[in-house]
């Protein structure tokens, strides 16, 4: 095939991108055809010159990915932020929706996930400090070590490290802040998991 003009290719790459960040999706060939003043086999053509020549862009004959804007990061998961949740004594659960946001594939994976104000200051061991916020992905099973949004037989929630369980079968919650809470841990008969702490994301 004979050499594309460089100066069209980047022209190309470019308005990819910029459709891929406004509409989260592949432009047609047409869309870039039209952009370019120039026709869809012209484009199609330069879409495979620029497929095999290891540059960022690669084509299917469907979907165009580039080096920024790829199925691993444009892949979004929903995720609602719902207020605060206690990193200390557990309390009250009330939901309220503060916002929505969508939370790159890339970064915390695929799944269901909702975003937790963290309250308190008994998790600062696991990096969880008062007011970051907390990735949760929702789901009702934790193994022991986990970081859990927890809620209790009085329907009351908080945020602790599973510890597993006492001699007497009850649930242990642990704090992580051994500088004001030495070893403090609390016990539930009975505990239902809402979530599961994977990620933290705090203002410098």
């Amino acid at each position: 095939m004979r050499s594309k003009s460089a100066a069209l290719k980047e022209k190309i790459y470019d308005f990819v991108n910029d459709w891929k960040r406004e509409y989260s999706r592949s432009p047609s060939l047409k869309n870039i055809a039209d952009e370019m003043g120039v026709s869809r086999t012209t484009i199609y053509r330069y879409l495979l010159e620029m497929n095999e020549d290891g540059q960022g862009l690669t084509y299917d004959g469907e979907t165009i990915e580039t080096r920024e804007l790829n199925w691993g990061n444009t892949y979004l998961s929903p995720a609602k932020v719902v207020g605060s949740i206690p990193c200390g004594e557990a309390a009250l659960e009330e939901e309220y929706v503060e916002d929505y946001v969508n939370l790159p594939a890339s970064l915390f994976g695929k799944g269901e996930f909702y975003i937790l104000r963290a309250k308190g200051d008994s998790m600062v061991d696991a990096g969880i400090d008062e007011g970051d916020l907390v990735v949760i992905r929702k789901q009702q099973t934790a193994t022991e070590g986990d970081i859990v949004v927890a809620l209790d037989e009085e329907s009351r929630n908080t945020l602790k490290r599973l510890g597993g369980f006492d001699d007497e079968g009850n649930v242990i919650l642990e704090y992580m802040n051994q500088e004001i809470y030495p070893d403090k841990r609390i016990t539930v008969k009975e505990l239902i998991v809402q979530g599961v702490a994977e990620h933290v994301i705090k203002k410098l």
